[in-house]
């Protein structure tokens, strides 16, 4: 069992950047591949990015291409997603989620998710 907590979400101009922190509470963290994903009001929860276990492979939504930035440090049980020049469409609750199997764009593929953390991007 692992259990996630994410931070760094807050509000933010267009244009803006911010960070986004997971902490993963297992030791076996590091057998985890890690994902984000976000969700507005009255839409279905979106990948975002993710991340293999090592490090050695990442990918990114359509959307999320060339701004979003994923990466982890497991001698600190955490994975970061950067975001830079965020938009109004980037607003949503934003997830970190971990899989025992492999990265995947749906969330069914993930066993864990954190609690989610609230990014709001203003015109």
């Amino acid at each position: 069992q692992v259990q996630l907590v994410e931070s760094g979400g807050g509000l933010v101009q267009a244009g803006g950047s911010l960070r986004l922190s997971c902490a993963a509470s297992a030791r076996t963290y590091t057998r985890y591949h890690m994902g984000w994903f976000r969700e507005a009001p009255g839409k279905d929860r979106e990948f975002v990015a993710a991340i293999t276990w090592n490090g050695d492979t990442t990918r990114y939504g359509d959307s999320e291409k060339g701004r979003f930035s994923i990466h982890r440090d497991n001698a600190k049980n955490t994975v970061y997603l950067q975001m830079n020049r965020l938009q109004p469409d980037d607003t949503a609750v934003y997830y970190c989620a971990a899989s025992s199997i492999g990265i995947s764009h749906e969330p069914q593929g993930y066993d864990h998710w954190g609690q989610g953390t609230q990014v709001t991007v203003s015109s």
